[in-house]
């Protein structure tokens, strides 16, 4: 009888594990649009590029991309070859380590400090740097676990400012558990690597622990942080952060229901899965998968996640790194030249895919030289920043006006303001926010301004616009036009300039 009952219970835990693979795995229906993006017509924008790792966006819209072998830093505009823009010193390629992870400091207007993570001969560190001076570097942590395998290596700034580092245990279990180990930990920081005074664990630059090799970081429209991780042999895990709490590596894999550790949201078999970077738009999370060769799509809201749902299945080989560009499309890279892949001719490539419903082209990067990457480093490594000066000789970005609100007295009203970011010699980077100020929801937005100085708008991401004279009008994209009450989105834009850069003196916004 035991013997019968042990053959029944496996059977059926056999039935059981057969139809959640079915579920995790279901294929979407052929060129559905999946999370606001159209993946039918994803679209390849570079090539040539050696196992690139990690994806930063500067100001004017071009991406920053380390290649982990080369220890270069690649300037990539969707239709041009990518360019050469630094060779960071003092890596040590080995395996799974190398140039990883980068960040753009969400101050680059200002200080133009570009953070990298990257192993060398005895560690792994996180630096800071200017473009035109890689090697006056500033090391803001160090000390961090390293090994052929298991470095983490993503580089992120939270919404809160600070400075996210995901960390693997370097080979050694025991790191993931021990508080006094960076390894198998995700950690924040200060810009200057300093420890945050609201960090969870006093003194401690551990924001939270028990992690095996975490390699994606994003953050949804509440500011929730989630992060993809590698499992051992068995499951591999997107988990729901929260400050201070225990994801249960080495003791747990995947579920465990142990109530000194959290559960995963959702967990893949690795052959499925062996997820990296993790980018987050629409309530969906994507998540790049190595072995698995796909990108998961992954509906959430909060601690609930949906159906997974695969996309871009064995069509690009492995990929890495997922992030949404300043255009409003999604960025994935590959990893095909990682010593685990088969490359092709073109490899590796950073596939864009655009945002559903989106009749326009390719909204490329105007070909409109961009700001200079950095100035003159400072003579010391201070720990803190220093502000720099201006990339160019051209004047300073003129303050921004005040918000224009639309006429207020109904529940539909919206305000926008507009700001320049950056600017240089001929021509500089502006911003639209657009904020709903009425008690309804909107389905959508328009923004009017008039240039005082006969400026041209070049391109423009987050947004369409047109242009007659001097007048300027923008409306919403299909993604981004819904606004609950209280609810803002931004639109960025390239444009010309000559002789002054004034701001409009007014600024409307029409709802809908």
């Amino acid at each position: 009888m035991p013997h019968r009952l042990a053959s029944a219970l496996a059977a059926a835990l056999t039935v059981l594990a057969i139809a959640a693979a079915l579920l995790v795995t279901r294929p979407p229906a052929a060129g559905a649009a999946t999370g606001g993006f159209d993946f039918g017509r994803a679209q390849v924008s570079a090539t040539g590029l050696q196992v690139p790792w990690g994806l930063a966006f500067l100001p004017d819209g071009s991406a920053l991309v380390s290649e982990r072998d080369t220890a270069r830093i690649m300037q990539v505009r969707p239709g041009s070859a990518p360019t050469p823009v630094a060779t960071v010193p003092n890596v040590t390629p080995s395996g799974e380590g190398g140039l990883l992870g980068i960040a753009v400091s969400p101050a680059y207007a200002q200080d133009q400090w570009i953070y990298a993570y990257y192993t060398t001969s005895s560690d792994n560190r996180v630096v800071r740097f200017r473009l035109n001076a890689p090697a006056t570097q500033q090391v803001i942590l160090s000390g961090i676990p390293r090994n052929s395998f298991h470095n983490g290596g993503r580089l992120a700034f939270g919404p809160d400012g600070m400075l996210y580092v995901s960390a693997g245990d370097g080979g050694n279990t025991a790191n993931a558990q021990d508080l006094n180990s960076l390894g198998g930990k995700i950690l924040r920081l200060l810009p200057d690597g300093g420890v945050p005074s609201d960090n969870p664990i006093a003194g401690s630059r551990v924001y939270s622990y028990g992690h095996r090799n975490v390699q994606g970081l994003a953050w949804d429209g509440q500011g929730r942080l989630y992060a993809s991780e590698f499992g051992q042999n068995t499951w591999d895990e997107i988990n729901l952060i929260v400050g201070g709490a225990n994801y249960g590596w080495p003791t747990c894999e995947g579920m465990c229901n142990d109530p000194r550790f959290r559960n995963p949201l959702v967990t893949w078999s690795t052959a499925e899965a062996s997820p990296s970077g993790l980018a987050y738009a629409n309530g969906t999370l994507f998540a790049g998968a190595l072995h698995g060769t796909r990108l998961w799509t992954v509906p959430v809201n909060g601690a609930t996640a949906g159906t997974p749902v695969a996309e871009l299945q064995a069509t690009y080989g492995r990929l890495r790194t997922v992030a949404v560009g300043p255009d409003g499309w999604l960025w994935v890279t590959t990893s095909n030249r990682d010593g685990r892949g088969t490359p092709a001719a073109d490899d590796d490539r950073i596939i864009r895919v655009p945002p559903a419903g989106n009749p326009s082209p390719s909204p490329s990067p105007s070909p409109s030289p961009s700001p200079s990457p950095s100035p003159s480093p400072s003579p010391s490594p201070s720990p803190s920043p220093s502000p720099s000066p201006s990339p160019s000789p051209s004047p300073s970005p003129s303050p921004s006006p005040s918000p224009s609100p639309s006429p207020t007295g109904g529940p539909l009203s919206c305000s926008a303001t507009y700001r320049v970011v950056s600017q240089w010699q001929g021509g500089f980077q502006g911003e639209l926010a657009v904020r709903n100020t009425g008690t309804a929801a909107l389905t959508g937005w328009s923004v009017t301004f008039t240039f005082p100085d006969g400026q041209r708008v070049t391109q423009i991401w987050g947004g369409r616009y047109t242009q007659s004279g001097s007048g300027v009008t923008v409306r919403n994209e299909t993604w981004n036009g819904a606004l609950a009450p209280a609810a803002s989105t931004t639109a960025g834009f390239l444009a010309s300039w000559s002789g002054s850069n004034r701001v409009p003196s007014a600024v409307g916004c029409a709802a809908a």
